[in-house]
């Protein structure tokens, strides 16, 4: 399929709106303020490169998942950027696009680009298919940023309670990076002793993680986090910002936390005391 470069197109039609109404704004900051409307005109008005077609309506006239995501495949690989209205024709296709979407994230050759797009797309849909596949990306996690684990994470919350199951079941075998990730979705879901455990384990083993282990043993509601909890608050070695989340989840079991004394030595602690 032909890989228009919707962009660009748009980056001609502005250079000539720009001309033709740069004297209407006094400033950039009005013109700017214009633009998304600018937009939308663009994507409503006919176009000799599109034979009298609009921008906005191209794509709808295609209703075929699979030839739609292979062309969105295309655009990847000609490093053209996707029209959002080309992601935006698959989305409205829902569960008919699943199988598409499925495939290319599964490709092997497919690119982190792609992929990102492929979880984004199933996730505006609705799908709970690739659940079991995000959680191994999960379970698998090393240190350090990780932009698609990041994105099926937010797919997994997304899911509710369809993954919770599966979640649980990768706990224990994780990487501690991966326990983390995993964690932060399965503390909305109190009650299961292993995932108490592993959240009391991690904030203790896990010193420069202290505030989300903490924000999640708050979330379980469980008080017998409540000791290890006032320890570490009560610590000389933790400083403001962890100090603050630890207050938080101890009172959130109902518990009273250690009162602490802090200096301009803690620079969070300094600068939160310079904003009052």
């Amino acid at each position: 399929m032909r890989c228009i470069n919707f962009d660009r197109e748009f980056e001609r039609y502005l250079a000539v709106w720009m001309k033709e109404n740069s004297k209407k704004y006094r400033t950039y900051d009005d013109m700017e303020a214009a633009m998304p409307e600018v937009y939308e005109t663009f994507l409503d008005t006919p176009v000799n490169w599109l034979s009298g077609m609009k921008p906005g309506e191209y794509f709808s006239q295609f209703d075929q998942p699979r030839q739609l995501v292979n062309w969105m495949e295309d655009y990847f690989k000609q490093r053209i950027p996707v029209p959002d209205m080309l992601m935006n024709r698959i989305a409205e296709l829902g569960m008919e696009a699943e199988e598409a979407l499925m495939n290319l994230l599964t490709k092997e050759r497919a690119t982190k680009e792609m992929k990102m797009a492929a979880v984004t797309l199933l996730r505006e849909i609705g799908s709970a298919a690739p659940a079991e596949m995000y959680v191994s990306w999960q379970a698998q996690r090393q240190e350090g940023e990780d932009e698609l684990a990041d994105n099926a994470l937010d797919s997994l919350d997304s899911m509710g309670d369809q993954a919770v199951d599966a979640m649980r079941a990768a706990l224990p075998g994780a990487t501690p990076d991966g326990q983390e990730a995993l964690l932060t979705l399965l503390a909305k879901y109190p009650g299961d002793e292993t995932v108490f455990e592993t959240a009391l384990a991690l904030l203790q083993s896990r010193r420069e993680r202290v505030a989300i282990m903490a924000d999640c043993l708050g979330q379980l509601g469980d008080e017998r986090a409540l000791p290890a909890l006032k320890a570490l608050a009560a610590s000389e070695e933790t400083p403001y910002l962890d100090y603050i989340e630890l207050r938080n989840a101890i009172e959130a079991l109902g518990g009273d936390a250690p009162i602490r004394e802090f200096d301009a030595e803690d620079p969070a602690y300094e600068a939160m005391r310079s904003m009052q």
